[in-house]
Formats: C-alpha cells, sequence, structure tokens
C-alpha cells in the first residue's frame, strides 16, 4: 500500500500521468471515492497519458463505458455509478475489457465480486488542502 498527498489538480495529473507509464494489458484500476474527489480526472490523464494529450476523454457516466485504441493499447473506461444490478456488468463488457484491456472503472463496487485478485485499488479523499490518494 502506497498514499500520497497531492495539494492540487495539476500534482494529482502529475502523479496520474506517471503511473500511466507503468500500465501493461491486461490490468484493473478500480477508483473509489466520493463524488468530486477526482476519479474521473485521473481516469482522464490515464487515458491522455497513454493516447496522446489531445485526447478527448468524456466522462462514460451515460455511456457507461468509453474504448480508447491507441499503438495496440486499448483502454476501457467504465462508470458503474448507476448500474443498479451485477447481470448488467456483462452487457457492457466488463468481463471481456477486464480480461484483455486497461480497465479504468469508477464507482466499481457492485463489480467487487468480479475484479480480479490483483485490481489495483485507488482511495481518492479530499481534504481542505488537497487530496489523499491510496494505492493498494
Amino acid at each position: 500500500m502506497k498514499t500520497l498527498i497531492t495539494k492540487n489538480i495539476a500534482e494529482t495529473r502529475n502523479w496520474a500521468a506517471e503511473f500511466a507509464k507503468t500500465l501493461i494489458s491486461p490490468v484493473t484500476v478500480a477508483l473509489h471515492g466520493d463524488l468530486g474527489v477526482g476519479k474521473s480526472e485521473i481516469a482522464r490523464t490515464i487515458i491522455q497519458t497513454i493516447c496522446g494529450k489531445d485526447t478527448v476523454v468524456p466522462s462514460p457516466t451515460f455511456t457507461l463505458v468509453q474504448t480508447y485504441v491507441h499503438n495496440g493499447i486499448k483502454i476501457s473506461h467504465f462508470d458503474l455509478y448507476r448500474i443498479e444490478d451485477v447481470s448488467e456488468l456483462v452487457e457492457i463488457g466488463l468481463d471481456y475489457a477486464i480480461q484483455n484491456d486497461i480497465t479504468l472503472i469508477e464507482w466499481p463496487d457492485i463489480a467487487k465480486n468480479l475484479l480480479p485478485n490483483n485490481t489495483i485499488h485507488i482511495e481518492i479523499t479530499e481534504f481542505e488542502n488537497g487530496r489523499k490518494i491510496t494505492i493498494k
């Protein structure tokens, strides 16, 4: 387990960009934290680091999943906030992505029984002077 403190969004993005460089598929990254703590910003930075800084990365809140491919690397970015039943996870391709892609999952709790043992869990909490990021 590793914990770090970032004092602003630029530091959070810098950390996420460095973290992105360590990811080799297949790998699953579960992003935990309250609304507005930076889960989407971390996912966006990871995607833009791998796919290019000009890559448009909308939140998958309503589409549930966004997919990106760059130089043979496939990234699947899931937002499971609106998922109500575990059976929906298969319909949106979570199981396939976990086995093949760099898979980023926001609001992963509903999928906890499907996540591989080697899932990287990132817990983000916000406080007055920044963010605490814990990597497990």
